[in-house]
């Protein structure tokens, strides 16, 4: 009798999304990893032990949100008494929406909620989304773009990549920093942060196009959430938009951008504009904050408090948008009605783009053999019928 983990499965009736395309196919899963099934006819002459019939769905890989402030009651920089709970929490809520693998994002914040909420942050939940580590936005940062992020906390890199360990405490556990490039004046910190792992992105900035190129070519490979909380497109100097035209970024090299398709902060036409520009390099995100999956009312970003109404969020008694409370399904589908582009793009967006970006996809964002069998089925609108990671079904709409 094989074990649970052991057991194959055979997943039929299905079109799988590969090679940028929709091909019909079986998906074979076994140990939580997507396998090719010829070595186990000839080799190992086994059948699957259990065939599960998908009635004709879409199978994809599952949804990676690389900026997530929080969700369902949850704010990562705000409940640092709870870490641990919290991000269990919207871990187990983030399967509703398809999504299998995200980065808890802080914004700017003191330095002890960094020190206390970082070693905190656990990797794995049970029935839950994989954490791959987490996004600081800030809070190396410019105070003119500052958005829901608290001036106060802001600062500048005075001492290289030393200020930027004892403002984080460790870079342990750190996957993305968002920074302004023209705060940034020895560029070499940019280097070091890549050279450990970390994925620098651009944001909150002032920055010029030339800035952002300058961070290009010291290793920034990513845009924090394109048209906001950044200079708006001049014709002299696109700023860092710019970076989505540039003729400058090294050869072989792709910027990628997160963009926010949530029917509030980016217009259709802004949209189709990103798209249309720059499409290997888009990367679909919610920016999601506390009040993802609850009622209009009072809630809190990091230091701040922010209100929700009538479907938008707000810093509380301001007009300042500050996050989205759009679920990672919906913002795909947003994204495809008003791009026109193909349901397999918009899917490779929140799954695909996001694991190239981060340089895991070998194992995520991808049905391809060998990956992690974190997958989504879906019907032809993109609604979600079933989210699995590992091979185990942890979210269903049957149910």
């Amino acid at each position: 009798m094989s074990s649970a983990a052991e057991e194959l499965l055979q997943f039929v009736n299905c079109r799988l999304v590969r090679d940028h395309g929709l091909v019909e196919d079986y998906l074979w899963v076994r140990n939580g990893k997507i396998i090719n099934p010829e070595p186990v006819f000839f080799d190992e002459q086994s059948k699957a032990h259990r065939r599960i019939d998908c009635g004709g769905a879409i199978i994809a890989p599952g949804y990676i949100d690389i900026q997530i402030n929080g969700g369902y009651g949850v704010d990562f920089s705000y409940d640092k008494e709870t870490t641990e709970a919290g991000v269990v929490k919207v871990a187990r809520g983030l399967v509703k929406s398809g999504v299998t693998s995200f980065c808890p994002t802080l914004v700017t914040s003191p330095n002890d909620s960094y020190h206390t909420i970082l070693p905190r942050i656990p990797k794995t939940i049970d029935g839950g989304a994989g954490v791959l580590g987490v996004h600081v936005e800030g809070p190396f940062i410019n105070p003119q773009k500052k958005g829901a992020h608290p001036e106060n906390c802001i600062q500048t890199i005075d001492n290289g990549i030393a200020t930027v360990r004892d403002t984080y405490g460790s870079l342990d556990g750190i996957k993305i920093i968002t920074l302004a490039p023209e705060k940034v004046k020895d560029a070499t910190v940019i280097r070091e942060l890549v050279n450990s792992g970390i994925t620098v992105s651009l944001g909150h900035s002032m920055g010029t196009l030339s800035d952002g190129e300058h961070a290009v070519k010291h290793g920034a490979t990513l845009i924090t959430h394109l048209f906001n909380a950044m200079l708006p497109f001049h014709h002299r100097d696109p700023g860092l938009v710019g970076l989505l035209a540039s003729d400058a970024i090294p050869q072989g090299k792709t910027v990628y951008f997160g963009i926010i398709s949530d029917g509030v902060h980016t217009h259709p036409a802004a949209l189709r504009i990103a798209y249309r520009t720059h499409p290997e390099g888009l990367i679909l995100v919610t920016d999601a904050i506390s009040a993802l999956g609850l009622e209009d009312g009072v809630h809190h970003i990091g230091q701040l408090p922010l209100q929700v109404k009538q479907g938008k969020a707000f810093i509380a008694g301001t007009d300042t948008l500050c996050g989205s409370i759009a679920p990672m399904d919906e913002c795909v589908r947003i994204f495809q009605r008003a791009t026109d582009c193909s349901k397999v793009y918009a899917i490779e967006a929140a799954s695909l783009h996001p694991a190239k970006c981060l340089g895991i996809e070998r194992q995520k964002g991808t049905l391809d053999f060998d990956s992690d069998a974190d997958f989504i089925l879906l019907d032809d609108n993109l609604q979600l019928l079933s989210t699995w990671i590992s091979g185990v079904c942890v979210h269903s709409n049957n149910n």
